[in-house]
């Protein structure tokens, strides 16, 4: 069975990797012509493998690349670009994408920040068949993982749902090759769709309660950081903790700064911060942090 493999980042490369060791025919690669193509292309040029780095997918010349290589299937590994309808009809199989959730709940390109956002116990990821919609297609498998409450985003890819995938994409491919691979179509009632998580979701407000603003931060870490403004400047909040309990003091109020973390009164709790930076600096500690731009006990974040 002829293989193209679509992919970027660690992601594809694991992806590639573990059909190559599976002896699968992977007749080509596409992955960006940046440094986020950089370990697909390595990997494929070690193996042998015809390599393509297009600028984007809907170029005329990839049309051209799908043709003469002759796939029976294609598969997105961690695909940011939209795939032009054309190429999903050239695969005489189809074409199958790993997505993050357990669809048809949080389609999108942030499913993992949003399951977290909005206090999911439950995720989980789907191999699906991509048709011209946006997470949309018959779900071939899936699986299902817990959420820890104090799971972030990126502890929740990098610990679960990457390693989880690169399987269950090897898991996916032995399903087509014994033509056992359903095609179970999704439950339109069920569908969410949400926005990229990115600065116009990741503001803080201290007004909320203690949960959903503690939700947020883990949603948003490592990317793109939930943040406040002060000083005129954006602070991202990263490492956080929660506590339960009621404080004396106004809401976005920091009630201490300590190694431990930088503590900031809200509704029914605190918000305490392990790490903090400047906008698109460097995270650093609370102590260092709260000395790098002056900030004290008593002061009012978010303003």
């Amino acid at each position: 069975m002829k293989i193209i493999i679509v992919g970027q980042g660690l992601f594809g490369e694991k992806v590639l990797e573990a059909l190559i060791k599976q002896g699968e025919d992977v007749v080509g690669v596409f992955t960006l012509p940046d440094k986020r193509g950089e370990p697909m292309k390595l990997l494929a040029e070690k193996s042998g493998i015809s390599i393509f780095r297009p600028k984007m997918m809907k170029d005329p010349e990839v049309q051209d690349l799908y043709v003469k290589l002759k796939p029976e299937l294609v598969l997105l590994a961690f695909v940011t670009d939209i795939i032009p309808e054309k190429l999903l009809n050239i695969p005489s199989i189809g074409t199958l994408c790993y997505h993050p959730s357990l669809l048809p709940r949080h389609r999108g390109a942030s499913a993992i920040n949003w399951a977290i956002i909005q206090g999911d116990t439950r995720t989980g990821l789907t191999i699906f068949w991509a048709d011209k919609g946006i997470d949309t297609g018959p779900i071939l498998l899936q699986k299902k993982v817990e959420i820890n409450p104090d799971e972030t985003t990126g502890s929740l890819y990098f610990n679960t749902l990457f390693p989880m995938g690169v399987e269950a994409m090897v898991e996916a491919v032995d399903l087509v090759k014994k033509d056992s691979a359903p095609r179970i179509l999704q439950d339109e009632s069920q569908a969410t769709y949400e926005p990229p998580c990115d600065d116009r979701i990741a503001s803080i407000n201290f007004a909320k309660p203690v949960n959903q603003i503690y939700n947020l931060i883990r949603g948003c870490d490592p990317q793109p950081g939930a943040y406040i403004a002060f000083k005129g400047q954006k602070i991202r909040f990263f490492e956080a903790r929660k506590k339960l309990l009621s404080v004396d003091a106004m809401n976005g109020e920091v009630v201490a700064i300590e190694k431990e973390g930088l503590q900031i009164a809200v509704k029914e709790g605190i918000i305490v911060v392990g790490k903090l930076r400047v906008d698109r600096g460097e995270k650093v500690g609370p102590i260092e942090f709260a000395q790098s731009i002056g900030l004290k006990v008593g002061d009012r974040l978010g303003e």
